[in-house]
C-alpha cells in the first residue's frame, strides 16, 4: 500500500523569513508611529530617542504614515502565518490513478484548494531552472493539454542536484518521462 501512494508535504507561509519580517515590521512600525505621535504631542514616547523635537509637519506626518503602513504589512504577514496560506500536500495515488494537489487559501468558501488530475492526463514531469538575480528552480506536472502545474513551493531555491533527484524520483514513481522546460 505504501509503495502505491506517495504524499509530499508542502510548507506554506510558516517559514522563518515570514516570522522575521512580521516581527521586524511590527517593531519598526510601532517605533515610527510613536515617533510621529511624539512630535504631535511634544512629549517623548520613545525612551531611546527624542522625537518630540521633530516638526510635526512634514516629519511627524511622514513618520505616522510609515508607521501605519509598516504595522499594516506586519498584520497582513501575521494573518498569513496564522492561516498558514499555501500549505498542503501533493498526493500521487497509483491505486486510484490520481494526482491530488491540496493547498490552503485565504478564509472563505474556497479556503481549501483541491486540484485532481488522472494519471492518464499527465504527459511528463518537467524541471525549469532559471539562474540570475532571482533564480527559479521548480518541478512541474506537465499535462496532455499543455498546462504546467507547479509542484514545488515558493521558497529559497534548492540545489540543482536536489531538484533533479526529487524530480527523477517522482518521474520514476509515476512511470513518466522527465523533461527540461
Amino acid at each position: 500500500m505504501q509503495k502505491e501512494i506517495r504524499q509530499d508535504k508542502i510548507i506554506g507561509s510558516r517559514r522563518f523569513s515570514n516570522y522575521f519580517w512580521a516581527i521586524f515590521l511590527c517593531i519598526g512600525g510601532l517605533s515610527f508611529l510613536l515617533a510621529g505621535i511624539s512630535s504631535y504631542f511634544n512629549t517623548n514616547l520613545l525612551p531611546f530617542a527624542n522625537p518630540a523635537e521633530l516638526a510635526f509637519i512634514p516629519q511627524g506626518i511622514v513618520m505616522i504614515f510609515y508607521g501605519t503602513l509598516s504595522m499594516s504589512l506586519s498584520a497582513y504577514i501575521s494573518a498569513t502565518l496564522v492561516w498558514d496560506i499555501g500549505s498542503g500536500y501533493n498526493e500521487y495515488n497509483k491505486i486510484e490513478n490520481l494526482v491530488k494537489i491540496v493547498r490552503k487559501g485565504f478564509p472563505g468558501k474556497n479556503r481549501e484548494i483541491l486540484l485532481t488530475y488522472p494519471l492518464t492526463n499527465i504527459r511528463s514531469i518537467g524541471i525549469k531552472i532559471s539562474e540570475g538575480l532571482n533564480p527559479k528552480r521548480s518541478i512541474y506536472l506537465c499535462l496532455n493539454d499543455e498546462r504546467k502545474i507547479p509542484l514545488t513551493p515558493v521558497q529559497q531555491p534548492n540545489t540543482i542536484s536536489d531538484l533533479e533527484e526529487e524530480a527523477a524520483d517522482l518521474a520514476k514513481f509515476l512511470d513518466l518521462k522527465l523533461e527540461n522546460l
